[in-house]
């Protein structure tokens, strides 16, 4: 059982290392810039117009004052879901 897992994992490294090998290829400066635009994200876009608070009190305190919900995000476990 331990030689055949040995196996796949070798031959999953091996398959990743040539797709790696088959897939990697010069970029001029346009495609760069097509795949940053694509990317990364514009500084006008509306969530980052929020002004987002990491203080719950000070975020309750501003809703009371400006007489706007609260939104919380929370969460449980490993950012990735590897729990």
């Amino acid at each position: 059982m331990k030689l055949r897992s040995c196996f796949s994992v070798l031959t999953g490294l091996l398959i990743s290392f040539a797709l790696s090998l088959a897939l990697a290829q010069e970029w001029d400066d346009a495609e760069f810039a097509d795949l940053n635009k694509c990317v990364c994200q514009a500084p006008d876009e509306t969530w980052r117009t929020i002004a987002w608070k990491t203080d719950l009190l000070e975020a309750q305190r501003t809703s009371v004052a400006e007489s706007k919900p609260i939104f919380i995000w929370a969460m449980d476990g490993h950012p990735l879901g590897c729990t």
